[in-house]
């Protein structure tokens, strides 16, 4: 009897070990930003499946911009972040979440919005106005100090305001305390639909050569479970080639996400997914000119060692 017992026990302890052995990690990810489309690999990855097959349990959030992600990382309140190339000088400063992957390359994601009743019609218009972006040391005040540089104006021949949010964006648009922004191609689409405002230059003919996005996480969790940090990859990877495989299922999950028109998306899809990475790895062009600018622009003294700020050492990924 014991050992008819027995058995039945012994079998369900081994099950209820198996089950423990196979539960997905929960891992807390973010966007730098909640507005911009090249950061829906995350959800579309969650949408799909894909995360649940790498055997990861993702709890998805968004912050208002660089310097936001980089704190909540420095907090432990996120183990792996969505954000900028020129965000990796924040690791070159003593930062203690650090780039395993790049993911963007030229930023066909952002443009200069104006309001639609605005006076600036061109490029040249710009000098001396007032444009916002998210947070400082973010991608959008990279880029609006590159263009005034590229325009022969100088680092601040184009004044910036950071607002943070696309809702204090608008606002400031409203009221004319600024001129501009710094936005999303996909809002800026948005915006144009409305008859709400009107796009002036896409940024990527200022950094043709570049990492735009590219994945953080925090170099304790690189150094305690390098495994759970490759298999994010993996996962993130696999959720971008899913994107290039699948338009339409794409267009879908990020109207949704986005709260945007077919139309917006279906422009956005076409115009950004050649910005997508398909093996995370860091160009040596694109982080010269990364290098070259944190100087340039007074981010940092001297051009950093590439381990100052990224670790290759996931890259190339294979999902």
């Amino acid at each position: 009897m014991k050992r008819l017992v027995a058995a039945p026990l012994a079998l369900i302890a081994s099950l209820l070990l198996l089950g423990t052995a196979h539960a997905a990690d929960k891992v807390r990810a973010a966007k730098a930003v909640p507005v911009a489309w090249s950061f829906i690999p995350l959800d579309v990855g969650q949408e799909a499946g894909i995360w649940a097959k790498y055997g990861i349990d993702i709890e998805i959030s968004a912050l208002a911009g660089d310097a936001k992600l980089q704190q909540a990382l420095a907090a432990n309140s996120l183990d792996f972040g969505l954000g900028s190339g020129p965000g990796m000088a924040f690791a070159a400063k003593g930062a203690p979440a650090i780039a395993v992957a790049a993911f963007a390359g030229e930023p066909r994601n952002l443009a200069v919005v104006v309001g639609e009743d605005s006076p600036i019609k061109t490029v040249a218009d710009l000098k001396g106005k007032l444009l916002a972006v998210t947070t400082t040391g973010s991608l959008t005040e990279w880029l609006a100090k590159r263009l005034s540089i590229d325009e022969g104006w100088g680092p601040d021949g184009v004044k910036i305001a950071a607002l943070g949010s696309f809702e204090a964006f608008m606002a400031a648009l409203r009221t004319h305390e600024i001129d501009g922004m710094m936005l999303a191609v996909e809002a800026g689409y948005g915006l144009e639909e409305k008859h709400a405002g009107r796009i002036i230059v896409g940024m990527d003919r200022y950094a043709p050569h570049f990492h735009t996005h590219v994945v953080y996480t925090r170099r304790e969790l690189i150094k305690d479970n390098p495994a759970l940090v490759k298999r994010f990859l993996q996962a993130f990877f696999a959720s971008i080639a899913y994107m290039k495989a699948h338009r339409e299922e794409t267009i879908q999950i990020s109207m949704k996400v986005l709260n945007q028109s077919r139309a917006a998306m279906e422009k956005t899809y076409d115009y950004e997914i050649s910005m997508l990475l398909d093996d995370g790895h860091f160009d040596p062009e694109a982080i010269k000119v990364l290098k070259d600018s944190y100087v340039e622009m007074g981010m940092l003294p001297v051009r950093p060692r590439d381990d100052q700020i990224f670790d290759a050492e996931f890259v190339p990924v294979k999902p």
